[in-house]
């Protein structure tokens, strides 16, 4: 994507890296859920891959809308990812216990990106006065928001504890 050159620009390539940050994620929280040795939260995780893949269709339609067809590569959440994959799952964690802390602790920073993400593209698409993308990424943002909560209460409730008895 070349220099952005408006407001317009800046807040399509905010939706094409979005676009790339969530494909990225997907596949990432898809394999800590294969790893995650507590059924809860592999339920959870497998359910939070399958709404990035709905928020992903949302952010392509807005980024349509928009004029765009193409994602740009998210170095941001690359290395998020790169994150997740040595501290998780390639860190060799024996106990499962330990490591589902540890999944957890790696989802959420990736969630926390989007986060940012989604809100700095809804403050540009209310400054171009797109009111119907504005309520879509209250949407997702929203859900994100929600799916950190529900998994910091699952944090807090069971994994953290069974770890540290481990």
């Amino acid at each position: 994507m070349s220099a952005p050159k408006n407001l317009a620009d800046c807040y399509a390539h905010e939706l094409a890296d979005s676009w790339s940050a969530n494909d990225q994620m997907e596949k990432c929280v898809r394999d800590l859920a294969n790893a995650a040795g507590d059924d809860k939260l592999k339920q959870r995780l497998t359910k939070s891959a399958e709404g990035i893949t709905k928020h992903t269709q949302s952010i392509k339609k807005l980024l349509e809308d928009c004029g765009g067809s193409e994602k740009e590569h998210c170095k941001g959440m690359e290395g998020l990812v790169k994150e997740a994959n040595k501290h998780a799952l390639e860190a060799g964690i024996e106990d499962e216990d330990v490591r589902d802390v540890v999944i957890i602790s790696q989802f959420q920073r990736m969630c926390h990106y989007g986060i940012c993400g989604f809100g700095t593209a809804k403050a540009f698409a209310e400054a171009l006065g797109k009111s119907d993308h504005v309520s879509e990424l209250d949407r997702i943002t929203a859900e994100i928001y929600d799916t950190d909560d529900n998994m910091t209460d699952l944090a807090e409730r069971s994994v953290n504890l069974q770890a540290k008895h481990a």
